[in-house]
C-alpha cells in the first residue's frame, strides 16, 4: 500500500515515483542537504487526508509540510509578530530582534524546498540551486543594505559569516563531536577540506591586497579609486574561481562532496529523502513566497540595526559580526553539531567550510560587482581589525584540519578563538568605516 506522502505525489503530479527512484540513485546528497534535514520531522497527514476537497486537502497537505516539517516552526509567529509591529510603530530593537528570530526558521525552510525541487530538476540543478540559495538569508540582507547605501553593515554581516562558519560552527561540532566520542577516533575525508581550504586562501589574498595597497600609498584618497578598482577585478576573479568550484564540485570530482548516507533510521528525527513530500509547483511557489518573506524581513533587520545597537548598548559590527550569522544560520549549525555527535564529521565539514567558501567566493564578490552596479562604493577594504581577524580564522582553520583527525582539543581552541575575537568587537564603539588610526610605520620612512 502506498505511503501517505506518495498519495499527495500521485494527486499533484501524477505518477513520479519512477523518477524519485531515478533522483536518489543517481543524485547526491551534501552535507548542507543532510545537515539541514537533522531539523525535520515527518509530518502525520492522517488527518488531512479526510478532508473531503482536493484542493483544500492538498493545501493542508504543504502547509503541514512546508510549515509544520520542523522543529524550528515555534519561531515562525515571530513573523507576523515583526510585521505588525513595523506596521503599528512598536520599538525598533523590538521590530530587530522579531525580524532575527523569524530568519532562522526560513533559512531552514528554503534549504528543505531547494532539495524538494531537486527532486524533480535532477542532480547537477539541485546543486545549483543549493549553491546560490544556500546562504539566500546572507545575500538578500547584503543586497537590500547595499541599496540603503549601508555598506559597513554589508562588511560586518559577511565577515561574520565566513568567520561564524570557521570558528563556532566548526569549533562547537568538534568540540561536542569529541566530548560524545572520546573512546572512539575521529577521521574525515581531507580531500574536500583541502579544497575548501585553498579557496579561502585566495579569498583572503584578494581580502588583504587591497588593505595593504592602502597602507602602502601616501594617503588615503590618492589610494581610494585604485583600491576600489582592484577591489573590483578581485571579486570578478573570486566569482571566476567561484564557477570554477561549482564544475569541480557537480561535475568533475562530485564523489568528493557527496555526504555519506545516514544509516540511523530514527523516524522522529531525520526524515528519509528518498522522495519528494511536495510537488514541483508547490515547492517552487513555497520557495517563492519564503524569499520574499526573507527580504521583507532582512529590510527591517537592514532599517533597524542602529536602532537596536543604541538601544542595547552594542556596537554596529558587534550586531553584525556576531548576532546576525548566529541567529541567521542557527538551523545548519545546529545540523552540523548534531552529525558531529554522530561522529559523521564529513557531514559537519562540509556545512561549515562548504558555507564559509560560498560566503566569502560568491556572496561577498558578488556584492561588491552589485554595488557597482548602482553605483555604490563598496571595496574588499575591511580595515585592519576585521581583515586580520578573517585572516587568523582561516589560518587556524586549516592547521586545525591538516591530519585528517579530529578530537575535543581542537574545537575548544577554535571556540577560544572566537571568542577572543567577538570580545574584540563588543570593546569595539567606534564606527570601523573611518580608517584605522595605524600606518603601519609605512609613512614614517616618507
Amino acid at each position: 500500500m502506498a505511503s501517505t506522502a506518495e498519495q499527495w505525489q500521485l494527486l499533484e503530479n501524477g505518477n513520479i515515483k519512477g523518477k524519485s527512484k531515478e533522483m536518489t540513485k543517481h543524485g547526491r546528497r551534501t552535507a548542507h542537504n543532510m545537515s539541514s534535514s537533522s531539523l525535520r520531522k515527518k509530518s502525520d497527514l492522517s488527518m488531512v487526508s479526510k478532508v473531503p476537497c482536493g484542493i483544500l486537502r492538498r493545501l493542508l497537505a504543504n502547509f503541514q509540510e512546508v510549515i509544520l516539517g520542523t522543529k524550528l516552526s515555534v519561531l515562525f509567529p515571530a513573523i507576523p509578530l515583526a510585521i505588525l509591529a513595523h506596521c503599528y510603530g512598536f520599538g525598533r530593537p523590538w521590530i530587530f530582534g522579531l525580524s532575527l528570530l523569524g530568519l532562522t526558521p526560513l533559512a531552514e525552510r528554503v534549504s528543505f524546498l531547494t532539495e524538494q525541487i531537486a527532486f524533480y530538476t535532477g542532480p547537477t540543478v539541485g546543486g545549483l540551486l543549493n549553491a546560490t540559495c544556500g546562504n539566500a538569508t546572507e545575500l538578500i540582507i547584503a543586497l537590500l543594505a547595499l541599496i540603503q547605501h549601508k555598506v559597513d553593515v554589508v562588511k560586518y554581516s559577511l565577515l561574520g559569516s565566513i568567520i561564524s562558519n570557521l570558528l563556532l560552527v566548526l569549533g562547537t561540532s568538534l568540540f561536542c563531536g569529541g566530548l560524545a566520542n572520546l573512546n572512539r577516533e575521529q577521521k574525515f575525508e581531507r580531500k574536500q577540506a583541502d579544497v575548501n581550504s585553498l579557496l579561502l586562501m585566495l579569498a583572503l589574498l584578494c581580502h588583504m591586497l587591497p588593505i595593504m595597497f592602502r597602507y602602502a600609498g601616501k594617503s588615503d584618497s590618492a589610494t581610494a579609486e585604485v583600491t576600489l578598482l582592484l577591489s573590483r577585478v578581485c571579486s570578478v576573479v573570486m566569482l571566476v574561481a567561484y564557477l570554477a568550484y561549482l564544475v569541480f564540485q557537480l561535475w568533475t570530482h562530485r564523489q568528493l562532496f557527496e555526504a555519506p548516507e545516514e544509516k540511523d533510521e530514527e523516524s522522529d528525527t531525520v526524515i528519509s529523502e528518498e522522495e519528494p513530500v511536495i510537488g514541483f509547483w508547490s515547492g517552487f511557489a513555497w520557495l517563492i513566497g519564503m524569499t520574499s518573506v526573507i527580504a521583507l524581513l532582512s529590510e527591517y533587520v537592514v532599517g533597524t540595526i542602529e536602532d537596536a545597537s543604541e538601544s542595547w548598548g552594542l556596537s554596529v559590527s558587534f550586531i553584525s559580526i556576531i548576532l546576525l550569522p548566529i541567529v541567521g544560520n542557527a538551523a545548519e549549525h545546529a545540523g552540523a553539531i548534531i552529525f558531529a555527535f554522530k561522529n559523521k564529521l564529513d557531514i559537519s565539514l562540509g556545512v561549515a567550510l562548504g558555507s564559509a567558501t560560498q560566503i566569502a567566493l560568491f556572496v561577498v564578490p558578488l556584492s561588491v560587482v552589485f554595488a557597482w552596479i548602482i553605483g555604490v562604493k563598496m571595496d574588499l577594504d575591511f580595515n585592519l581589525t576585521e581583515t586580520g581577524s578573517l585572516a587568523l580564522s582561516i589560518i587556524v582553520t586549516a592547521f586545525t584540519l591538516q591530519d585528517g583527525t579530529s578530537h575535543y582539543m581542537k574545537g575548544l581552541v577554535l571556540l577560544l578563538c572566537y571568542i577572543v575575537i567577538g570580545a574584540s568587537f563588543f570593546v569595539t564603539q567606534s564606527p570601523t568605516n573611518q580608517s584605522n588610526g595605524v600606518n603601519l610605520g609605512i609613512h614614517s620612512s616618507a
